[in-house]
């Protein structure tokens, strides 16, 4: 099939599983919950085959190459959180945003190739990948905590998206394991980068490595925080997007400057 139907069929399949997942939120008769993760778990996987085929089994990290990779991989870690605490909120939010990045890769980003890569990069790159999606995630739950914990100050618990939502205190315990394991992505992403990236702190990765360690730092700090003083509500959200701000600037802040306004490769 076409790498255009294949990429036209994953976005549907999204936006779909976005749908049936948020009919119960919007108090409308729904399908079993299943059935939205299903096709979420098949809109993954077309993804992560239009990945490999559009790519050709590389690592394409250019500014749309890297947004798809990333949507990819935060939508692959929702269907796996979703397993062990159903959170239909994260999937109505997430799989739309799957999509877009996608779309945007297969039909408005110029052709790219993926540049060859050692083995070391390659864990390097995985080890971003994966310490960035999940805390994109974080963020994202930080930001329905906050919606949560509103609405139970004014006593607005009865509204669909936040019966969508664990119990607040499950919400919150949520939210720091997804920290603390994209902060150990984190630390090892910045490990890997001293041990194996030649130059780490050349013109164009200066900047990239001191917004990663910076963030790396606020993370640090919110979860050495929560275990001593028991940090949580609005400073644990506050915390938590200043974080994932700093490590989006790091992450595509020059890959956006570079690519797309001063047209250079990175």
């Amino acid at each position: 099939m076409p790498i255009n139907l294949l990429s036209v069929f994953a976005i549907a399949d999204y936006l779909v599983a976005a749908i049936v997942l948020g009919l119960p939120i919007a108090r409308l008769p729904a399908p079993a919950r299943n059935i939205g993760i299903a096709l979420a778990a098949v809109a993954v996987v077309v993804h992560a085959s239009l990945l490999l085929g559009m790519h050709r089994g590389g690592l394409d990290l250019h500014f749309f190459a890297s947004l798809s990779l990333v949507g990819f991989g935060i939508a692959a870690l929702t269907l796996a959180v979703n397993l062990f605490r159903p959170v239909a909120a994260l999937g109505v939010i997430v799989f739309p945003m799957a999509a877009l990045l996608l779309g945007l890769d297969v039909f408005y980003a110029m052709p790219t190739s993926a540049e060859p890569m050692e083995w070391q990069i390659k864990l390097h790159v995985t080890f971003a990948l994966i310490g960035y999606s999940v805390l994109s995630i974080a963020a994202v739950l930080a930001i329905l905590l906050s919606l949560q914990e509103r609405a139970l100050r004014r006593h607005r618990l009865d509204s669909g998206l936040i019966r969508a939502l664990p119990p607040l205190t499950l919400t919150e315990s949520l939210l720091f394991r997804l920290i603390a394991v994209g902060f150990v992505f984190l630390t090892l992403t910045l490990v890997s980068g001293v041990l194996f990236v030649e130059n780490l702190f050349a013109q164009h990765l200066a900047h990239k490595t001191i917004l990663s360690i910076a963030s790396w730092f606020v993370f640090g700090i919110l979860l050495f925080g929560r275990w001593r003083w028991g940090w949580r509500g609005n400073r644990a959200v506050r915390l938590t997007l200043i974080g994932m701000i700093v490590l989006l600037l790091a992450f595509f802040g020059s890959k956006f400057v570079l690519e797309m306004i001063l047209r250079r490769a990175v």
